[in-house]
């Protein structure tokens, strides 16, 4: 019925790696949000002439821009 409290402490042999893959994994995803907040303050910094350029317009790029940098 009870376990020995010896073994709640116990934890597997690859637990290093794992903790190592779920800080990387979290790294990658904060450098993947840094990125898309900087790539769509780029785009409210463009002007009309650049965005017709790129094929876009003001109300697409003002829709872009302002989505919060967690959202696809």
């Amino acid at each position: 019925m009870y376990r020995e409290a010896s073994s709640c402490w116990e934890f597997p042999s690859n637990r290093a790696v794992s903790v190592s893959a779920h800080v990387r994994g979290a790294w990658v995803r904060v450098c993947g949000w840094y990125e898309t907040r900087r790539q769509r303050r780029a785009l409210l910094a463009l002007d009309d002439a650049m965005l017709k350029d790129i094929g876009i317009s003001r109300i697409d790029a003002l829709q872009e821009g302002h989505k919060p940098f967690w959202r696809p």
